[in-house]
């Protein structure tokens, strides 16, 4: 082999390495990027501690009370549960078929549970903003009981105006001197329990979902 035979061929080598050696730093970069582990979107972990509750509000056609589901945070549920679902119940609905029953300007100054009665305290825009009628003001006081109730460890609903038990509406057609229990949504008489403010083993309603079937919409304890 001559000089010249063999300078040829080792430069092609040369060339060879020198090209597969660009090649592999080109790619290496790209290689890595694609075979990356991509940290999760927080919405993921978020969702994971999520649960569904029910919410109640107005048809807008039928005037029926309807349920309406919102997913919420598991831990925040945990931690005030009573207040958590109201506050969802006075945002009003996401549906453009449903509407709020809770006059404007409500504001919820406590909610706790004693025994299995939750005590609600609301501000007086509750009963001077209400526009008045027995109907509308069942449809009212409802929606907040049937939300609250839920809870499995919730069985009735004691409503307060600024700390005092003795209000009504102004039509005085419906009072909050007793609790109020459960009712189907089909049923326009409001219940109410005895005036020592127990439940004495009243029997808690069904309701009655949009599809026609009847489910019970008590929620039990949430985990994270």
């Amino acid at each position: 082999m001559n000089r010249k035979v063999f300078l040829t061929i080792m430069a092609i080598l040369i060339i060879g390495i020198v090209g597969v050696t660009i090649y592999l730093l080109t790619n290496k970069d790209k290689d890595v990027s694609q075979n990356e582990i991509q940290p999760q979107e927080e919405v993921g972990n978020d969702t994971m501690r999520q649960t569904i509750v029910t919410l109640y509000y107005q048809n807008k056609e039928t005037k029926e009370l309807m349920p309406e589901g919102r997913m919420v945070d598991s831990k925040t549920l945990l931690t005030d549960p009573y207040a958590t679902l109201m506050g969802l119940l006075l945002e009003g609905p996401k549906s453009d078929k449903l509407q709020t029953v809770i006059p404007e300007g409500t504001r919820v100054l406590k909610a706790e549970l004693k025994g299995d009665m939750v005590y609600l305290d609301l501000s007086k825009e509750f009963i001077d903003n209400h526009k008045g009628g027995q109907e509308a003001e069942n449809m009212t006081v409802y929606a907040i009981v049937n939300t609250l109730t839920q809870l499995n460890e919730v069985n009735s609903v004691k409503i307060l105006i600024n700390g005092r038990e003795d209000q009504a509406f102004k039509d005085n057609k419906i009072n909050f001197k007793n609790a109020f229990i459960r009712i189907e949504k089909n049923n326009s008489t409001t219940k109410q329990t005895n005036t020592n403010n127990t439940t004495n083993n009243t029997q808690i309603n069904k309701t009655t979902n949009t599809t026609g079937n009847t489910q019970n919409n008590k929620t039990g304890n949430t985990t994270t």
